[in-house]
């Protein structure tokens, strides 16, 4: 038997960080194409603007101001946007910080925060979807990974981290999820012109506008593959570079990044 795959007829979609980046321009496309999305951020991220530009769609948006990081409030959120809109049978998952982190630097703060924002945040939305999930019998979640799942990359030794996590965890859900007809997916994308990716500071090619990055990404949920990386020639030749050795590995990222050169930290040079 086929797994579901989301259909507007069927409920609502929503998106975690839907103010700005690859969730906004999601949620403009999908509401384009007629679907009612809940958008959620935080308190202080701006969702109005985001309602304003959908105003002339087919579908609607509509937000609720919740942090991922508070496992009871991303509870009666989830509660909160079904009574309000209607059962979620898509949801993106896709809130994410990324800090960056110098070796000669290290806080556990750092990770700490990341960790709760890009992993815990997620399974925080993931419990309580599931359940109401199973207890429908349908349903099809997409987490947010990274190209940077696949290997260490400077400076994303937090964030690379919590997406390779992800990857794992979808893998291992992977297994039980489609007896519960619930379908789940994770998103691997390389370089997004997002305000996120502006504040990584080390080379970023293949870069992506986010109207292709949410292209691809309504492509890869009307598919319903396991996972979707792009853009293609970029992602899998790091996917490639994942199965060499290790020095194959840092010696590429140090040449292409310039890494060797660098100062320890911007600003401040070797001894």
């Amino acid at each position: 038997m086929a797994i579901y795959r989301a259909n507007r007829q069927h409920g609502v979609a929503w998106i975690t960080g839907g103010a700005t980046g690859i969730g906004r321009q999601l949620a403009l496309d999908l509401a384009a194409e007629g679907w009612t999305v809940a958008i959620t951020s935080r308190e202080q991220d701006r969702i109005e603007p985001v309602i304003d530009d959908a105003r002339n769609l087919p579908g609607k948006i509509l937000a609720f101001y919740c942090d991922v990081t508070d496992e009871a409030g991303m509870t009666a959120t989830v509660g909160e946007i079904e009574n309000q809109a209607g059962a979620i049978v898509l949801a993106v998952l896709n809130a994410g910080v990324y800090l960056p982190v110098h070796s000669e630097n290290l806080t556990v703060e750092t990770f700490r925060k990341t960790y709760d924002v890009n992993l815990f945040g997620v399974l925080n939305a993931l419990v309580p979807l599931i359940e109401r999930m199973r207890s429908r019998g349908r349903g099809q979640i997409v987490l947010m990974g990274s190209v940077a799942a696949y290997f260490g990359w400077p400076t994303l030794a937090a964030y690379g981290a919590t997406k390779a996590a992800l990857n794992n965890m979808a893998e291992a859900l992977q297994y039980d999820l489609p007896k519960m007809n619930i379908r789940i997916q994770v998103v691997n994308p390389g370089f997004v012109d997002t305000p996120l990716a502006a504040k990584n500071k080390i080379l970023m090619p293949a870069l992506v506008p986010v109207e292709e990055a949410s292209r691809r990404i309504l492509k890869a949920i009307r598919s319903g593959g396991f996972e979707t990386t792009f853009p293609r020639r970029f992602t899998w030749t790091i996917k490639f570079l994942s199965i060499l050795p290790h020095r194959a590995v840092f010696s590429f990222i140090n040449a292409v990044a310039r890494w060797r050169g660098r100062p320890l930290m911007p600003g401040r040079f070797r001894d």
